[in-house]
């Protein structure tokens, strides 16, 4: 009788195992790939995480999509594009992961795009901006690339829409950039956007990521009386490009990539040059009731309150993605990529309302005019205007 009893037991725990593994087995797992310790860009990795955190966890509260709920899978690709395919690999391969978010360096996307092409499963970056990530392969091929996050393109083209209309003071005009992929690629974009604009480059200089000393490179654009630079690079190098400018007491006007907006950056640079460059990123300080909420939820975890953004971009990209889900009635790779290109129900997010914010041509969810012109003040970071970005409308943006 008791051997039967042991029996019954075992067989009700067998169940019981056997039901817990069937229910999580039901759940949706999604995947996050990017650096989340290594690089000055991390703490931006992981705002994104924090926000697809509190997506999810909102979404699963509300009980999931299609009656299945979602957890995530996260890994550190230390910014090195090695590891980041390795990472790719793993999450698609192995943890079986039905969409991937990331990367936060662009380069590491460029390594592994074509991976998640050839097996159909669609990726929404949420930090990583180099132009090129969303582009398809080929001409006219299924593309399974998307972005909720700046795009250097369309950065640069505003950037550059803003040297073109100073007409007082930007009379010369100078490049720089890290050498890294994402220095090099928003170059590209610079000197593409510069001919359209018919804007003459005086000098073109480059620097490495961890260069701390610049003033080479700034006695070059000094002596071809360089006047205004446009800057392509991550926080910490555009820090020590500041300091070098201070080093030989030569601060042109400096437009930079949105990177500026990293602690790492205020931290190197300190208070008074932190307030030298002029950028762009998709919010500022100044918070919507919905941003505020959320910053109230996460704020503590952030590493830096200027990373808040990231987590907007991580929030909104997984609203997106369930949306494309439902519409999809499943979460198969092709049929949420169609989805996702046709959006039917626009989506509330913190960030916007999304209407259609991609086609099966165009895969950005944030243009130019989502973007707010930004410099440091006292710390933080506010909106910048003057009379020169009032002037300026979307046909400025050549690009």
């Amino acid at each position: 009788m008791r051997i039967f009893r042991v029996y019954k037991t075992l067989l009700a725990t067998a169940a019981l195992a056997a039901f817990a593994a069937g229910a999580s087995a039901q759940d949706i797992k999604l995947g996050y790939n990017g650096d989340l310790s290594a690089s000055p860009s991390a703490q931006s990795g992981q705002a994104a995480v924090l926000g697809m955190e509190a997506a999810i966890a909102d979404l699963n509260a509300a009980g999931g999509v299609l009656g299945r709920k979602f957890t995530l899978v996260t890994r550190d690709d230390v910014s090195a594009p090695p590891k980041s395919i390795q990472n790719m690999s793993d999450l698609i391969d192995n943890e079986k992961v039905v969409a991937v978010f990331g990367p936060t360096n662009s380069g590491n996307a460029m390594a592994w795009k074509h991976i998640a092409n050839q097996k159909k499963i669609p990726v929404l970056g949420n930090v990583g901006s180099g132009t090129d990530i969303t582009k398809p392969m080929s001409a006219g091929a299924d593309n399974y690339m998307f972005r909720v996050s700046m795009v250097d393109r369309e950065q640069v083209a505003a950037l550059m829409a803003y040297v073109k209309k100073n007409t007082a003071t930007s009379k010369v005009v100078g490049l720089m950039a890290e050498t890294t992929g994402y220095g090099q690629g928003g170059l590209k974009d610079m000197e593409e956007i510069a001919k359209l604009q018919d804007i003459k480059i005086a000098a073109t200089e480059r620097f490495g990521v961890g260069d701390t000393d610049m003033t080479s490179q700034l006695s070059k654009m000094k002596a071809a009386n360089v006047d205004t630079v446009v800057v392509w690079a991550q926080g910490t190098p555009i820090a020590q490009l500041v300091r070098s400018m201070e080093k030989i007491n030569y601060f042109p006007l400096t437009l930079t990539s949105w990177a500026a907006d990293n602690i790492t950056f205020y931290d190197a640079a300190g208070k008074a040059l932190a307030e030298k460059p002029i950028f762009m990123r998709t919010v500022s300080e100044t918070r919507t009731p919905a941003q505020q909420k959320l910053f109230d939820r996460i704020g503590s975890k952030l590493k830096a309150p200027g990373s808040f953004s990231f987590a907007l971009h991580g929030y909104d990209s997984v609203l997106l993605l369930a949306q494309a889900m439902k519409q999809a009635n499943g979460t198969d790779g092709a049929a949420v990529r169609a989805a996702l290109e046709d959006l039917k129900t626009p989506v509330q997010g913190v960030l916007k309302t999304y209407e259609k914010p991609f086609s099966k041509t165009n895969h950005e969810a944030l243009t130019a005019k989502d973007l707010v012109w930004i410099r440091w003040k006292d710390g933080k970071l506010l909106p910048y205007s003057d009379a020169l970005i009032q002037g300026l409308n979307p046909a400025d943006f050549k690009q």
